[in-house]
């Protein structure tokens, strides 16, 4: 029986080509798209979720500051893990994480390799972490301070083939590293992503010690920030609990720091959530969820939409397979089988696109996802998004199809119910709907992001080069005097800043005339030389720019919302302390914007340091700047002829900041197209459909006279009107989901009545068009002919 099932089932596909391969085209485009964005959303989703100790696992982070100075710290200091495992019995273990800011330099043999993503680690980081040690004791990883773990990918790069346990790397200061273990690769999908791990007593012992931090230890410092701390918590511990614990820690050892709180995050919710509960890449997360569910609705509405406007072509056999003895569950099978044998095709069709297009999807979506056909889990998302597309495109068609009653249908008089018209027409709206929300999603999208690189940041960022200086610093004026002479540098200047303002480096630790009791400022610190401020064009408001002498030391630079927030008036020559300077505000500069456009201005400090000059800063007129980075590639190599001269534009960086942004509306655009071609395949289904029902009304309209235009009208107006009622549906939905979206920045254009205006008529452009094509093809067609056809 189910072989006759099948073989019916393709019968009727072959018969009916045109139907069949719009439906099995907008399937395929369906479950292409809906099947990689839902990859993508596992593997978001999956980040570091693959630890055995996952679910007790939990980042410490500070909240930090008091009234609009209320800051996330995503690092703690050093001594709260060993304090909070050795006094809270909740607490079953810890580990800490520290950025090797000391060696980034190895030798091993007659190489020299330039590192990055090297760290130093407590030993329990392995045993908390599942990254699988490949060599070494898990136990045990540093013998002593001299060793060394590296991933599989570092091991190969210095040694090869080789086994590079017991093997020997030299630091640039000539201290011999014992390679002791090996780790496995970082997966892709992990917020932890190193290459080189060594023992954090060694970070300790080149940090403390005698006559260095005030006799502290890396057990007993509170004022540095600079460790990710992770705990092994109790599955019953109170997060609420444990943080006052952890604050009363700390309050007993640093009294003064009222401010300070401490925050809990779970390891497999880093990526995309914040430590204090809000989205951090969640919210992207749940829209692509929610686009990829719209495709593939809208591809289930193309197939619903088809399967029952053709249902009268097909009553006639129905009522013959019933009068021959077919049952309703019979016919129903029949039917959900025809469904299964196009799902079939469609499926084979997208599996077959997805190995093709995901290096597409992959470069946009900054991924690194595989069709991997050994993995299980990818298969649940294919398995699960094919069945539940199954299930809802076949269940409804199979019983309106079953349920024709023989005697009306061979006689004719056979119809659709009123109601499954009117289901279908919905079906149209909602179709329509989608669409146009998403079309709606690309032009605010694409407008926010016109908004941001287009508004006026208060500062100029472009074709501005930055380099770190290393061992060039001591000879900063002498290189500054060579490079002038290159026809494309227009200006040079220093700081110890990759940004304009580095984005991670805040402190609270001021004090100004009327600052209150237990009141925290927290404020960006930047030290610049005496070009700085007109070298990016940055405005006073008020006061001087430094002169670069010796006095300079003991002057601050705020901006205004600086002198805002401190709540200073008149600064110029008011007292202002930062860490142990005490000195005085010499000069106020206009706000600009440092960081990204979801958050506001922030409060700023300039102050002199020459000491702390890392970074040489040029601008270039732009067309030579090829030239000018030969030539201060040339300078580097004078003085750090060891290391490769790497360089970043400020524009470049500037722009990273809205990466994610600027993919989404990549994304949105495609999607956006994808769901307008699917709803455009099954309204020239339907059409066509139209078309071939009422061929007898169209030759008889023709032989009295009417013309083309009145015959495509006459097709095309039913389906306009339903196009423009989901526009209107679509129009209240989009503005409150693009308006939701647009709240997470802090400046923002106008969610302008325009963008919807062009959305619809674009919409109803697209479906005109595509109606046209067909009814320009029936209404063209001789009336003899449409005639004898209909006959």
């Amino acid at each position: 029986m189910l072989k006759n099932y099948f073989k019916t089932a393709w019968r009727n596909l072959v018969k009916n080509k045109f139907y069949s391969v719009i439906t099995i085209a907008g399937l395929t485009a369906g479950l292409c798209v809906g099947i990689m964005i839902l990859l993508w959303v596992q593997d978001e989703t999956g980040y570091d979720a693959f630890h055995s100790k996952a679910a007790n696992l939990y980042k410490l982070e500070n909240r930090v500051g008091t009234g609009s100075s209320i800051q996330i710290w995503q690092n703690t200091a050093s001594p709260i893990g060993k304090l909070a495992a050795e006094e809270l019995p909740e607490v079953k273990g810890f580990t800490r994480v520290c950025y090797n800011y000391f060696y980034d330099q190895f030798t091993t043999g007659d190489r020299t390799i330039y590192q990055k993503e090297s760290y130093f680690v407590d030993p329990s980081f392995f045993s908390l972490f599942d990254f699988g040690l490949i060599k070494g004791n898990k136990e045990n990883p540093f013998p002593d301070n001299q060793s060394v773990v590296l991933t599989a990918s570092a091991a190969k790069k210095y040694f090869g083939d080789s086994d590079p346990i017991g093997k020997v790397i030299t630091s640039e200061d000539t201290t011999r590293f014992t390679v002791t273990g090996v780790i496995a690769d970082f997966p892709h999908n992990s917020a932890f992503n190193y290459e080189m791990m060594f023992p954090l007593s060694l970070y300790a012992s080149k940090l403390y010690g005698p006559g260095k931090k005030n006799g502290m230890t890396l057990d007993t410092d509170f004022s540095d920030y600079n460790y990710n701390t992770f705990l092994l918590l109790s599955p019953t511990v109170s997060l609420t609990d444990l943080s006052t614990k952890l604050r009363n820690i700390h309050l007993r050892i640093r009294p003064e720091d009222t401010d300070v709180a401490y925050l809990t995050l779970p390891v497999a919710k880093m990526h995309l959530y914040k430590s204090d509960g809000t989205d951090a890449g969640m919210e992207t997360v749940r829209m692509f969820t929610i686009i990829a569910v719209l495709i593939l609705v809208i591809a289930c509405i193309n197939y619903v939409n088809l399967s029952t406007a053709r249902a009268m072509l097909r009553s006639k056999e129905v009522s013959l397979r019933k009068i021959i003895g077919a049952g309703k569950m019979q016919l129903f099978l029949q039917f959900v089988l025809e469904t299964v044998v196009l799902f079939f095709i469609a499926s084979v069709a997208a599996i077959a696109l997805i190995p093709l297009l995901l290096p597409v999807f992959n470069s946009i979506a900054g991924k690194q996802l595989q069709f991997d056909i050994g993995n299980m889990n990818m298969w649940i998302v294919i398995g699960g998004c094919v069945l539940a597309t199954l299930l809802v495109s076949s269940i409804y068609p199979a019983l309106l199809l079953s349920s024709f009653e023989p005697l009306k249908a061979l006689k004719g008089k056979a119809a659709l119910r009123i109601n499954d018209v009117v289901f279908r027409k919905a079906l149209v709206i909602v179709q329509f709907a989608f669409s146009v929300i998403l079309i709606a999603g690309t032009f605010v999208i694409g407008r926010q992001l016109n908004f941001i690189r287009s508004k006026q940041l208060g500062y100029d960022k472009e074709n501005v080069l930055s380099f770190s200086m290393r061992y060039m610093g001591k000879h900063y004026d002498a290189v500054k005097a060579n490079l002038l002479k290159q026809p494309g540098v227009v200006d040079i200047t220093r700081s110890n800043n990759e940004q304009i303002v580095s984005y991670n480096a805040q402190t609270g630790n001021n004090d100004f005339d009327g600052k209150q009791v237990g009141e925290t400022l927290m404020i960006y610190p930047v030290p610049v030389d005496k070009d700085y401020i007109p070298f990016f064009k940055i405005d006073m408001a008020a006061g001087k720019n430094f002169s670069g002498l010796p006095a300079d030391s003991m002057h601050f630079i705020l901006n205004e919302t600086a002198v805002r927030n401190a709540r200073i008036k008149d600064p110029i020559g008011k007292r202002f302390k930062l860490w142990d300077v005490d000195g005085i505000i010499t000069g106020v500069v206009k706000d600009f914007h440092f960081a990204s456009m979801r958050k506001t201005i922030e409060p700023v400090i300039f102050y002199y340091r020459p000491s702390q000059f890392y970074r040489m800063h040029i601008k270039t007129t732009g067309k030579d700047a090829a030239s000018v980075i030969a030539a201060a590639e040339v300078e580097w190599k004078k003085y750090n002829p060891q290391y490769p001269f790497e360089y970043t534009f400020l524009d470049d960086t500037f722009n990273q900041l809205y990466q994610t942004e600027s993919r989404t509306g990549t994304l949105f655009n495609i999607f956006a197209g994808i769901a307008i071609l699917i709803s455009c395949l099954g309204l020239l289904g339907l059409t066509a459909y139209t078309a071939q029902l009422r061929t007898r009304e169209i030759g008889v309209r023709k032989v009295l006279g009417a013309s083309v235009s009145g015959m495509i009208l006459l097709l095309a107006k039913d389906f306009l009107r339903l196009v423009l009622v989901g526009i209107l549906v679509a129009i209240p939905v989009a503005w409150f989901v693009m308006n939701k979206w647009m709240q997470d920045f802090a400046y923002r254009t106008d969610l302008s009545w325009t963008v919807f205006l062009v959305s619809g008529l674009l919409a109803v452009l697209i479906a005109l068009v595509t109606v046209s094509f067909q009814s320009v093809k029936a209404a063209l067609v001789n009336p003899v002919k449409s005639l004898k056809q209909a006959d």
